[in-house]
């Protein structure tokens, strides 16, 4: 089922011309609960990886105040939680394996496996950013918190699909996870969607920011249904007319708890380009949540710092360069 973002309530472009040199094209992964295939588009799905390729590894460190869990402790707390709320609570020895899996155990001595985050094939996404030759993005990550930004340190790979070859069948997981797993997301299937967006508020000139929430706050207040104090109207622009949340690909980034910074790549000091934003969740009970989706509650297992996004930059000049991550 395709997914539908409401229609925002304004042209803002419109009203405020200023911005229309400043329009991006963002692609909403929308991703949904499932059971995708190494041929298909996914978050937290398998990999289209060869067989004979190495599985990338992190080697730390990882400075983590608990001790780590396994995968298979998360997914048998994940289930045993929906049971409870399913059948209204848990039996006894169903409470002693939910207490069990928040016992950890001893940190691995060995490199951590990284574990698959997306899988983006270029005729599901719409101006996808790759090297020439390649049809296929694929990122995984160290489910481990990592110094400075204390979030996990991500792997990138390009590749072409149709030189992939015998496929690896069973590729090694981490052996250890945070404490609380929000950092293994669950198989979900996409429903890209292509939006407009504009810069964040901190993104713009104050002049013509200080107008738009001028303008915002005249044209709302009072006639929101979800009844916003008046100086909330003053930030309309920032989180319903600008940057749309959640999965995505290129757009703008959602700066909002941090100073926006220009990020240069480190090899060639070239301004960098957004290629990728992870979400918490998968649905925020925003205006920007699809039409089909109203009232769904869906957890996909992912949650950054304190339900912010990690956004993926890479080079224009060059695919070759490191990526950079960023907290937002």
């Amino acid at each position: 089922m395709a997914r539908t973002t409401p229609p925002r309530r304004a042209d803002i472009a419109a009203v405020f011309p200023e911005l229309a040199p400043l329009g991006r094209q963002a692609v909403r992964l929308h991703p949904r609960l499932g059971a995708p295939t190494v041929r298909d588009s996914s978050v937290g799905g398998p990999l289209l990886w060869p067989a004979g390729e190495p599985w990338p590894v992190c080697e730390g460190p990882h400075p983590e105040d608990d001790l780590p869990v396994s995968p298979a402790d998360v997914r048998l707390r994940r289930n045993l939680q929906e049971a409870a709320r399913s059948a209204g609570g848990l039996t006894a020895p169903e409470r002693a394996a939910l207490e069990a899996t928040h016992t950890g155990h001893p940190w691995s001595p060995g490199p951590n496996a990284l574990l698959p985050v997306a899988q983006l094939y270029a005729r599901d996404i719409p101006g996808l950013p790759r090297p020439e030759g390649t049809d296929l993005l694929q990122v995984l990550w160290c489910p481990l918190n990592h110094d400075p930004q204390w979030m996990p340190a991500a792997e990138v790979v390009w590749r072409s699909s149709a030189e992939v070859g015998e496929l690896l069948v069973e590729p090694p997981l981490p052996a250890d996870v945070t404490q609380y797993g929000e950092y293994l997301p669950e198989p979900c299937v996409l429903h890209p969607e292509v939006v407009d967006e504009y810069p964040a508020p901190l993104e713009l000139e104050r002049d013509l920011a200080e107008r738009i929430a001028d303008w915002t706050e005249r044209e709302f207040a009072g006639v929101d249904p979800r009844h916003l104090h008046p100086e909330e109207f003053r930030a309309y622009y920032q989180y319903e007319l600008s940057v749309a949340p959640g999965w995505k690909v290129g757009g703008w980034g959602p700066w909002s708890f941090s100073d926006p910074s220009v990020m240069r790549c480190a090899t060639c000091e070239c301004v960098m380009s957004p290629l990728l934003t992870i979400g918490s969740g998968a649905l925020d009970g925003s205006g920007w949540d699809p039409v089909q989706d109203r009232g769904l509650a869906e957890d996909i297992g992912i949650l950054i710092g304190r339900s912010y996004h990690m956004q993926l930059y890479y080079c224009p000049a060059s695919f070759d360069h490191p990526h950079l991550e960023n907290m937002q």
